[in-house]
């Protein structure tokens, strides 16, 4: 569990693990690496959890670094990557259990993620490419914004096992031979779409990833990063114009280029389409992630 300035929710995520670790039956460990909280973490997870690995860091190395912290620390023969805002369902380390052995070549499994009102959030999503990055900047419409169009899946019967491209990376279960064979995080993503890099390695290494949708998890979402909210969009592009650059061609860079500048256009001739609430500056400065490759790492 990598935190980061969410002591309360952190307490919670862990209860509500260590609870249903004992429903399923497994031995587990506990690993926290914390991204130098000034919340007072540390203090709490040193004094009510001294069964607790904790890694306490004196800078914020971000998601995909302190991740590989735990992972190099811990002893298990499976990895589960936690985020500190989430709430186990009872029953949902049994059913990612389950599903991660359910045949030899499934490497990675992840829950259904709920929304703090137990909404549906997330089952999984597709690979993004040239129309998810474009939904990103001008989401055209709510149902296309949530739709399969957009590379978001649904979740199937609500409980058979089914294969997606890769989850948020809320909560992940993971062999960890699936890690020795392709490498853990891309330290090169401070956060945001470093799990999408390392399910693209995992699928291309020929490892099957799954969505378990009778686990059920909630993810409160964006806990850390909302103490920043202004610097994490153009961190969210940053990242993905990373990820673009190494897995699609030129002429894909050229193509959104293209689409970027015009919509930027759009925008600045007053044209009414949707942006999010992104100015034509904004958006100019997030199409240049993409045309110029710019920074990816933004320290919180």
């Amino acid at each position: 569990i990598v935190s980061w300035n969410t002591r309360d929710l952190l307490v919670r995520c862990i209860q509500t693990f260590v609870e249903d670790a004992e429903l399923a039956d497994l031995t587990v460990e506990i690993i926290v690496v914390d991204n130098a909280s000034s919340d007072g973490t540390q203090d709490t997870v040193r004094n009510n959890y001294p069964e607790i690995t904790l890694l306490a860091q004196e800078h914020n190395l971000g998601f995909a670094a302190a991740n590989n912290l735990g992972i190099e620390r811990g002893r298990g023969r499976h990895l589960l990557i936690l985020n500190p805002d989430t709430e186990l369902h009872p029953g949902a380390l049994k059913h990612l259990w389950n599903a991660l052995h359910a045949a030899p070549h499934v490497g990675l499994v992840a829950p259904v993620l709920l929304n703090s009102d137990s909404s549906f959030q997330s089952a999984g999503f597709a690979f993004p490419g040239l129309v998810q990055t474009m939904l990103d900047l001008y989401p055209l419409h709510p149902r296309l914004v949530g739709s399969s169009l957009n590379g978001r899946y649904g979740q199937g019967d609500g409980l058979s096992p089914f294969r997606i491209d890769h989850p948020l990376g809320a909560c992940m279960l993971v062999r960890r031979e699936v890690i020795e064979d392709v490498g853990g995080f891309d330290p090169g993503y401070f956060v945001y779409s470093e799990e999408i890099d390392l399910c693209r390695r995992i699928a291309d290494a020929g490892w099957t990833i799954l969505c378990a949708p009778g686990s059920r998890v909630v993810h409160h979402g964006g806990q850390s990063t909302g103490q920043v909210a202004d610097r994490m969009q153009p961190q969210l592009h940053r990242s993905r114009s990373r990820y673009l650059r190494a897995y699609h061609s030129e002429r894909f860079h050229r193509m959104l280029g293209i689409l970027m500048s015009a919509g930027v256009m759009m925008k600045r001739l007053g044209v009414p389409i949707p942006s999010g609430g992104r100015s034509a500056d904004e958006l100019q400065e997030i199409a240049s992630y993409y045309r110029d490759g710019g920074s990816e790492r933004e320290h919180a």
